[in-house]
């Protein structure tokens, strides 16, 4: 179950614009191994809500695609790179990499079977339905925590790119917080080939994961804003196996 203390408020919506002026209409509600996962379409966008903390919708996508892009970029033309996804969610990021001719091996892990039921045969299927059915896209039903620690064996990837929480200092679930611990920094840079990039996003920067990064054995760290509507950026904190 989340935390209520790390619960995200909706995203701003401006009054009288459509999506404002429309009442969210439940597609689907599950109870899943992880608590509730439940699907809203309000307007002309989906919602996916979990244990009542709301996750992301389609009304953007920016910052999911720059995580993709930003990865990429910093493999310096690395010929056909493999990739994990850490989390499906609406799709924006698996669907940018398939995108992109460049990627090779396209690896998504999505703990909800919810989640992933969307994308195969419902509503979500608009956004991701050509994705899905690239050759190189392979959906993994597993914890990603558990998955990068030994989950998926001998397997090791180009690119990790993350977006299962709202950023390291802001966890959907508890347990996610594994995942940025020494120990899971240690294990996501073991998933690495040498001179592999790990790509997170986070709603906000954190110089603490920075550090975090650092002390893991990371090199060439850094941080991406992507800017939004109101408040703080979004941002991609990105870093490099040593070769």
């Amino acid at each position: 179950m989340s935390d209520p203390a790390h619960a995200v408020p909706h995203p701003v919506l401006v009054p009288g614009s459509p999506v404002a002026d429309s009442p969210p209409q439940v597609l689907d509600r599950r109870e899943g191994p992880y608590g509730e996962a439940v699907l809203r379409r309000r307007g002309e966008h989906f919602e996916i809500i979990a244990n009542g903390c709301f996750l992301m919708d389609t009304s953007d996508g920016r910052s999911e695609r720059l995580l993709v892009d930003a990865a990429l970029a910093e493999l310096d033309g690395r010929p056909s790179p493999s990739v994990l996804i850490g989390g499906l969610g609406v799709g924006f990021s698996l669907v940018r990499a398939t995108e992109e001719q460049a990627w090779g091996r396209i690896t998504v892990v999505e703990r909800e079977p919810a989640v992933i039921d969307w994308h195969r045969d419902g509503p979500l299927s608009a956004v991701s339905g050509a994705a899905l059915a690239d050759p190189r896209t392979e959906i993994v039903e597993a914890d990603l925590v558990a998955y990068v620690r030994g989950g998926a064996g001998e397997r090791t990837f180009d690119a990790l790119c993350l977006d299962i929480d709202n950023g390291p200092d802001w966890t959907v679930t508890e347990d996610n917080g594994g995942l940025y611990s020494p120990a899971g920094l240690a294990a996501c840079r073991e998933r690495l080939t040498p001179g592999g990039v790990l790509a997170v996003w986070s709603a906000q920067p954190s110089s603490a994961f920075e550090l975090a990064l650092r002390n893991a054995g990371f090199t060439g760290v850094r941080t991406e804003e992507i800017p939004v509507v109101r408040g703080v950026p979004d941002v991609v904190h990105l870093a490099r196996k040593g070769a």
